[in-house]
Formats: C-alpha cells, sequence, structure tokens
C-alpha cells in the first residue's frame, strides 16, 4: 500500500494533482485513494498519512559524491525523498552562472536512487514549502537552516566527506571553469 501512496503522491507532485487522462487510467483501488479538487486528483488525508515526506534541495550543478552522500543519509529519514533543484537565477545571485540548466540538473538527480521525484525550485522557498507540504526537511552539512516550518520536523546533517575534495565550487576551480 505504501508503495501505490509513494507513487500517487509522486503523480501528484509532478502535475500538480493527477489529470483526468492519467486519473482515468489508474486501477480502482489507486482511485480510492485520491479526491479531485478542481479537476485534479490528489490524495486523501488519510492516504497522505501513510508516507512520510522528505524534502531536501540544493544545485547539484556538478554532481559529486558529496551529493549522493547526502540525498542517501536525507532518504533514511523518511519513505519519499522530493528534492528541489535551485533554480538558474539562485545560482546567478551567488554569482555564478550555471553550468547546467535546470532541467538537465533534475534529471541527473532524479536519476539517483535514493531520490523519488526531483522538482524545479521555487522563487520562494514558502511556496515550494506549501507545495510539497513535507514532514521532514532536510539540510545538507554545509547548508543554512534557512526555513523551520511549524509541525515540519527540521534535520541538519553531520559532515561525512571530506568538503575540501568534494565541493562545486572547487571542482569548477580545479577545472578552470
Amino acid at each position: 500500500m505504501k508503495e501505490i501512496v509513494k507513487k500517487l503522491f509522486c503523480l501528484q507532485l509532478q502535475y500538480d494533482g493527477i489529470p483526468e487522462d492519467i486519473f482515468h487510467f489508474l486501477p480502482e483501488a489507486e482511485k480510492a485513494l485520491l479526491v479531485e479538487t478542481k479537476g485534479r486528483f490528489f490524495l486523501s488525508d488519510e492516504a497522505r498519512r501513510k508516507i512520510k515526506v522528505v524534502l531536501t534541495g540544493g544545485v547539484f550543478d556538478i554532481i559529486h559524491i558529496g551529493h549522493v552522500v547526502t540525498l542517501t543519509e536525507a532518504k533514511k529519514h523518511g519513505d519519499v525523498l522530493i528534492v528541489a533543484i535551485a533554480r538558474d537565477s539562485h545560482i546567478r545571485k551567488k554569482n555564478r552562472e550555471p553550468i547546467h540548466p535546470l532541467e538537465y540538473r533534475r534529471i541527473m538527480v532524479e536519476a539517483l536512487k535514493p531520490v523519488d521525484l526531483a522538482i524545479g525550485g521555487f522563487p520562494d522557498p514558502h511556496t515550494m514549502i506549501r507545495y510539497v507540504k513535507p514532514d521532514v526537511i532536510v539540510y545538507g552539512y554545509d547548508q543554512k537552516e534557512t526555513i523551520k516550518p511549524a509541525g515540519v520536523q527540521v534535520i541538519k546533517l553531520v559532515k561525512s566527506i571530506d568538503d575540501k575534495k568534494f565541493k562545486t565550487g572547487r571542482i569548477i576551480e580545479e577545472l578552470g571553469l
């Protein structure tokens, strides 16, 4: 049952509610877990409570072992790992150009084993929280705990790798990019 709820939750996030053309092809047992709102289908509150959703995020411009370790650790805190990928404009605010566009980075992160769904970041992190409705937010060891919503468990990972070698900035510098 949990696997079905996880699948439906990810579909719901991918499409901002499951559209009718997908809903139509779902088995009756899965349809029974959903409620309709404005022509889209969402997990009922009862079904949503069956899974623990973890949200984490980052830039992921050059994927390295530090990202894999962080995502693997984040997944341990719930059933579904949703990863928010920083927008290109966010990277530019940090005074650098993205090496890869958002959609490329999203696809690469979603291909990693611990990740259930990677989504493009929102301009406002509070909107992301309202959209995903996580039970847990996991911050990497080198991230600032910027948002701590009421009722959401916040976990700050402890450093577990040599960050002098496995940091995107360092890799970019070594490559001369």
